[in-house]
């Protein structure tokens, strides 16, 4: 037998416990000791990207979560970091009545992606009264991530890596978003309204500083948009949000 029938029948023991590549294979009980050893893998590194994840489901749950996404979803990358992507996806479809099970998924997996993005230097607010603010483009870190949420999932992560588990969650009557970034080392979030974030999606597009602004004076007036885009604008620097304002 060639060796790429047998890796090809290995893998589709491995992925689909198929009778067929089995005999290929050869067949008996020290199959199963692969089968295990390689779903025991991926579930334990499912458990490593979602800890917090694990704690609000509980052992049982999170285990039969992650045994189900096991069967469906065969790993596409070569390394195991990678394998939780699209874990949120599968607590989404088992968890469609509890929105804050996807959402905590969701966080934990876009602070890990957080963490491994390139460092770069924040913009230094001394420059700040050089700018032509009419005409000025905002460019964030490449850290930076927005991630749309229904509940207050932020609060949950932290009383959850506290190891405080809530009776439950809060609901927000409409939408949101929580803001992520990485500060040194460390991954770092926090909650936004959804008008922060709509300005930072548009900002980050390329929408002029200037142009931001009069949107935001049609619809709040100019003294209100002044006032919120100045404490937006402080919030961005002081978390170093920023690369450079041009």
């Amino acid at each position: 037998m060639k060796l790429s029938t047998l890796q090809e029948a290995f893998r589709h023991w491995l992925h689909a416990e198929r009778a067929d590549a089995a005999a290929q294979l050869g067949g008996g009980p020290g199959l199963n000791v692969y089968l295990n050893n390689y779903r025991s893998q991926l579930i334990a590194a499912l458990e490593n990207s979602f800890p917090q994840l694990q704690r609000w489901l509980g052992d049982t749950a999170f285990l039969a979560a992650a045994a189900r996404h096991v069967e469906a979803s065969p790993p596409r990358s070569w390394t195991l970091d990678a394998y939780g992507e699209d874990f949120p996806e599968t607590i989404a479809a088992l968890y469609p009545d509890d929105p804050e099970c996807a959402e905590l998924a969701r966080l934990e997996w876009a602070l890990a992606t957080t963490f491994t993005m390139p460092d770069v230097v924040a913009f230094s607010a001394e420059a700040l009264g050089t700018i032509d603010w009419e005409s000025a483009r905002i460019a964030f870190v490449p850290t930076l991530a927005l991630l749309p949420v229904t509940t207050d999932v932020a609060a949950l992560w932290r009383s959850l890596a506290t190891g405080i588990t809530p009776s439950a969650v809060q609901r927000s009557s409409g939408t949101g978003a929580v803001l992520l970034w990485r500060s040194g080392f460390n991954p770092s979030f926090r909650a936004i309204e959804q008008a922060e974030a709509e300005a930072i999606a548009q900002l980050d597009a390329g929408t002029p500083f200037g142009v931001l602004c009069a949107r935001l004076a049609d619809e709040d007036g100019e003294a209100a948009a002044t006032a919120t885009v100045g404490a937006w604008l402080g919030d961005w620097l002081r978390d170093g949000l920023i690369t450079a304002i041009r």
